[in-house]
């Protein structure tokens, strides 16, 4: 029985009520009521009041109103028709021999009971459930890396947190009032933002070729301007620039980011975050009307300077969201983002893809991409993803609603997972446990397979992995079920190596044959992460280049399509007096001629060999200094003669 046919019936026993209050009325009214009914049946008048009392006749939505109505008129003595309502039944007799009657099945399933209110309450659950399922099988034939357009937005998962009142506030009151902007699903443009006018970003289609399209961003001339304005502010090192220029282009997205960057550092985040968004939004008023942010066949090559912006505007915002506390929102970000490029991944984004699964803990999401692309990806030699893996089917094991032959399996299955993880990344436990703040067993902390020589031997690409993975995903061991679980395989990995099992031999030579050397993205990644625990193990070539926040570590392969103009310095010799005065109130004065700039340059060269030769001439020096106590004589006969 549906929940409207319930609503009609309860409407129905209301106005069987109303009725039974109305037959009360005195035998003058009632011979009244029956002359002004003769009278409406010869003009033939039919009643608009439609009050059903039988149970073989609908109940229609407005039969509240009709009680309330004919019990007003009923005190201001008012003719009530019921003749003209037996009319109307009359009429409707075809219809309703066609179909049975709401009545004869209100009363054949409230056989179990009387209490409506709950047989709806349990109506709309079976409901409920009927569409978890189907959410949930719709869910099974996406791909894994769907984008929902609803998870774009964090208001969604703040409102399941808190509620819609507590998120939105008194916007609704102001949504009447605001100006109209374009319609945008990633972003919602704020008012505090200045006037959007198109900053000279356009996106065109490069190809399209089996099933996928590729897309990149252009610049048009006025742009290009802009950016080599913002070159120039990067040269002076100075923050107030990038402000300047902002003022003259708002939605310029390289000179957001590197402000966003500066007030970040400055712990200015709403402010850091507005600026992200504000990029965001100028990216997403350029899309191509056929890009797509959910198709997953949308490809941008991140090679090109200008795709590369999206890319870290992405990157900025879903770290926003992460620290912000809406981790399902970020998890739909990253894989916006590594949608964009699979194949590559410029920005690794399988490294926090897991992290982000737990946070939320969409399980599963992360088991089927693990299952899916360990063929050709590998992932079981990531080790966020050997731990991340096992962590998820240890939770899914500590759900209520599984059998119990289900939670053996699928504990049994983490089980395994978390052994092999251990011992394919023996150097992952002590640091763990140390930032967990667990101190580790005397059995394990001496047993030479932990050590302190699992740390030191292994290469440095895994150990620059190993620290990523301990550096951010250490929160989520910090729970008393968890670390005696951990606890538990510990000990069963310390038996395995103890009787020399052959799975340790294989792990150990995976170790030394892979892992040499990290590829540039995984660089990239622990750069934009700034977690300092991988960030100290990253190659002195990575580290002692100069890295911007709007481009850091950029591909040695990139496509330039345009570039930046040299400057024009000409020489003191054929410019006036008056004319070096007013150039030299222009920020980028330079007096040298090219062939004077490059003798300046060779001798800074040698001034800085110099002053290192002097620096470190100094440091011996002061490092053989030794410093001796004077021996006074004890001469009792001196006076203070002698200090005058």
């Amino acid at each position: 029985m549906s929940s409207r046919a319930l609503r009609r019936l309860k409407g129905e026993q209301r106005a069987q009520a109303a009725l039974n209050a109305l037959k009360l009325t005195d035998e003058d009214e009632e011979e009244q009521m029956k002359s002004d009914e003769t009278a409406h049946k010869q003009k033939n008048i039919s009643n608009i009041f439609e009050l059903i009392g039988e149970a073989d006749v609908d109940v229609s939505v407005s039969d509240e109103e009709t009680a309330e109505r004919l019990i007003d008129r009923k005190q201001e003595g008012a003719p009530l028709e019921k003749d003209a309502v037996k009319d109307e039944k009359s009429n409707k007799k075809k219809k309703k021999k066609k179909k049975k009657t709401l009545a004869e099945i209100g009363r054949d399933d409230l056989s179990v009971g009387d209490d409506i209110d709950a047989f709806l309450e349990t109506l709309e659950k079976k409901k409920g459930m009927s569409y978890q399922s189907a959410d949930h099988i719709a869910t099974e034939n996406r791909p894994v890396l769907y984008v929902e357009h609803r998870n774009l937005n964090p208001e969604t998962e703040l409102k399941r947190y808190f509620g819609a009142r507590a998120v939105l506030g008194d916007q609704r009151s102001k949504q009447r009032q605001r100006q109209f902007h374009r319609c945008t699903w990633m972003t919602i443009f704020k008012d505090t933002w200045p006037r959007f006018s198109r900053p000279g970003i356009s996106m065109s289609l490069v190809e399209s070729k089996d099933g996928i399209q590729h897309f990149t961003f252009e610049h048009n001339r006025d742009y290009q301007q802009v950016q080599f304005k913002f070159f120039d502010a990067v040269e002076s090192m100075d923050p107030n620039n990038f402000v300047v220029l902002l003022q003259l282009n708002p939605y310029h997205i390289d000179s957001l980011l590197q402000l966003s960057d500066v007030c970040r550092i400055q712990e200015d985040q709403e402010t850091a975050r507005d600026l992200i968004e504000r990029a965001l939004y100028s990216f997403e008023c350029a899309f191509h009307p056929v890009f797509s942010l959910t198709s997953g066949t949308c490809r941008l090559d991140y090679r090109r300077p200008e795709n590369r912006a999206f890319y870290l505007v992405l990157f900025k915002h879903m770290t926003f969201l992460e620290k912000r506390g809406c981790p399902r929102t970020a998890l739909e970000y990253c894989k916006l983002i590594l949608s964009l490029d699979p194949d590559n991944d410029p920005l690794c984004m399988l490294l926090i893809f897991d992290f982000l699964c737990l946070r939320c803990r969409e399980y599963t999401t992360l088991i089927r991409l693990y299952e899916e692309w360990e063929v050709h990806r590998n992932l079981s030699q990531l080790p966020n993803f050997s731990f991340s893996v096992a962590l998820s089917y240890y939770h899914l094991s500590q759900q209520e609603d599984i059998s119990p032959v289900e939670n053996q399996q699928l504990k049994q299955k983490s089980n395994v997972l978390l052994q092999n993880a251990l011992i394919m990344f023996p150097g992952a436990l002590m640091p763990l446990l140390d930032l967990c703040t667990v101190q580790p067993d005397a059995v394990v902390s001496s047993h030479a397979f932990f050590g302190p020589s699992s740390q030191i031997g292994q290469p440095p690409a895994l150990s620059e992995l190993v620290s990523l993975y301990v550096g951010r995903c250490h929160s989520l061991w910090k729970e008393a079920g968890l670390m005696l679980w951990l606890e538990e395989n510990v000990r069963k990995v310390l038996k395995r190596v103890d009787l020399h099992d052959p799975y340790l031999e294989d792990c150990q030579n995976k170790r030394k044959q892979r892992y040499q050397s990290a590829p540039r993205n995984i660089h990239r990644h622990v750069l934009m992460s700034e977690i300092k625990e991988a960030t100290a193990t990253l190659p002195l070539e990575v580290t002692t280049q100069p890295g911007m926040g709007f481009d850091p570590l950029p591909p040695l392969d990139s496509i330039v399509s345009y570039i930046r103009p040299e400057r024009q310095n000409m020489g003191a010799s054929n410019e006036s007096t008056l004319s070096l005065f007013f150039r030299s109130l222009l920020p980028n004065f330079n007096l040298q001629r090219p062939e004077d700039r490059q003798e300046v340059a060779r001798a800074g060269r040698e001034l800085n060999q110099e002053v290192n030769r002097l620096m470190v001439a100094m440091r011996d020096m002061l490092a053989n200094i030794q410093f001796h106590e004077p021996q006074w004589e004890n001469n009792h006969e001196r006076d203070e003669e002698e200090w005058d």
